[in-house]
Order: C-alpha cells, then sequence, then structure tokens
C-alpha cells in the first residue's frame, strides 16, 4: 500500500470498518460485495479491500482491550491535523483518538460531532485509486442525525465546504442536505423535514453506501452470510438500497450501481 498524493481538504478520502475479528469480516464482506484483500503495512491486524483491484475500504481487528462497537467510520482529508481539532472542540465537538502519527507526513484522528455521530480525519498522502475507481467503490456517504441543518453547518465550518476557496457545492434537496463536487455526490446530510423539530429518537451516524448490481441479491448474500437485514430493499430518490448489519453489528448500505 504506498499512498500517493495529497487528497483535496474537506473531501471525504476513506473509509473504516473496527471488527471484532479479521477473518470474520474478510468473509463476510467477501461474500457479499465481492471483495479481495492485500496487506496494508501497519500490521498483521489490518487488510485493505480491494474491488476490481482498486482500494475500497480498510478493516482492522479491534484490540481486545477496547470494548468499542463494530462501525464503519468515514475519513474526511484535512490540511491541517491539529487546527482541525481545535475547529472540532470550538464548535461543541470531540476528538477522542489523536490526532496520531502514521507513518511519514500523516496523521489521523477519530471525532464525534455535538450529536455523537463518529467520523475521522486524516492529514497527508491518502490511498491511490479513492474514492473514484469501479461499481464496488463506495458511492456517497450518508449521515443521519437529528437536525440535518445543525449538522451541515458543524461539517461545513470544520471542513470548508461552504468556503470560497472550495470547490464544493451545499444544497438543499428533499429534505436532505448535499455535498457535491462537480456534480458528483459526496455526501448527504439526513434529518427531519425543514418544518420538524430534531428527533430525538434517531440516533446519529454515518452511513458508507457501497454500489452493488443487484440490490436484492446483496441482500440474499448477507443473510446467508449471518448479517441481517436493518432496512429492506426499497425505493429511494438515490434508488433502490438496503440498510445491511454485518455478523458483528457493524451497519452500511447496498445501494444500487
Amino acid at each position: 500500500m504506498k499512498p500517493i498524493g495529497h487528497a483535496r481538504p474537506g473531501f471525504p478520502c476513506w473509509v473504516s470498518l473496527a471488527a471484532p475479528s479479521l477473518q470474520a469480516a474478510q468473509k463476510f464482506y467477501t461474500a457479499v460485495l465481492g471483495w479481495t484483500w492485500r496487506p496494508t503495512g501497519v500490521g498483521e491486524e489490518f487488510r485493505t479491500a480491494l474491488f476490481g483491484g482498486a482500494p475500497v475500504a480498510g478493516v482492522g481487528a479491534l484490540a481486545s482491550s477496547l470494548r468499542s462497537a463494530t462501525a464503519w467510520t468515514p475519513f474526511f482529508a484535512v490540511e491541517d491535523a491539529d487546527a482541525t481539532a481545535a475547529r472540532i472542540h470550538e464548535r461543541g465537538g470531540t476528538v477522542g483518538v489523536g490526532p496520531l502519527p502514521f507513518g511519514p507526513g500523516r496523521r489521523a484522528a477519530l471525532a464525534a460531532d455535538r450529536d455523537g455521530a463518529v467520523f475521522g480525519f486524516w492529514a497527508g498522502e491518502a490511498l491511490p485509486g479513492w474514492p473514484s475507481g469501479p461499481d464496488g467503490a463506495p458511492a456517497w456517504l450518508e449521515l443521519r442525525t437529528r437536525d440535518a441543518f445543525a449538522a451541515a453547518l458543524f461539517y461545513g465550518e470544520v471542513f470548508g465546504w461552504a468556503s470560497p476557496e472550495s470547490s464544493c457545492s451545499v444544497e438543499y434537496e428533499n429534505d436532505e442536505v448535499i455535498v457535491r463536487e462537480a456534480g458528483r455526490k459526496l455526501a448527504v446530510v439526513h434529518g427531519g423535514s425543514v418544518e420538524q423539530a430534531p428527533d430525538p429518537e434517531v440516533r446519529p451516524r454515518w452511513y458508507v453506501h457501497f454500489r452493488v448490481p443487484d440490490v436484492t441479491a446483496a441482500v440474499a448474500a448477507a443473510r446467508a452470510a449471518g448479517g441481517t437485514v436493518a432496512l429492506a430493499p426499497t425505493a429511494s430518490p438515490a434508488g433502490r438500497q438496503a440498510i445491511l448489519r454485518d455478523p458483528d453489528g457493524g451497519l452500511f448500505t447496498v445501494t444500487a450501481a
């Protein structure tokens, strides 16, 4: 794994899964999404998932001493990890881990927004071929939260989405805040309708959407591999999709390619 180039600040630059068992996670996601694997160079308990030879995601085993939930986490590129951490604190979020060094010139951290949704940020060189690539690469990221506008303001200020220097556009459509770059959807922030008060029942979290050629087939494969269906296949403005849960509880979304 040779990282090259710097991802554009504010853009998604990676997704990763922390799982109790690396081998079990590899078996499940190979069966459901057709991934193959290669070492990362940072230890035997970490692997890079590939689809069509292009990097899709990272999967690592949780340390036995950690009692953390299995979860997919998106990472966003930043120019300065320390400045980003300061902006998160200033806006009511928290930085739980890091920033920590990950090789020469690279630093990463895990944080949470004001409502508790966990995300990461990464400063330095990024992986080649991500997020563009074959249909198996992540389609986009989705934040389901209590108040879409408050969340969009938080992330917009932290990552500079709406700054004059940014190439991103932030728009409100169909009760969602959508972040695009050159017409390509990068992230969706979803809450209640504009007239509604924030929903206290929503547990804020980021979802990773993975493209699949057949949503129904992916659902069947997930069930056969020991996973469950959190949201049955349904039509949406973005196309047919379903929310799945791997055997360890990690939630992700499959979206029609």
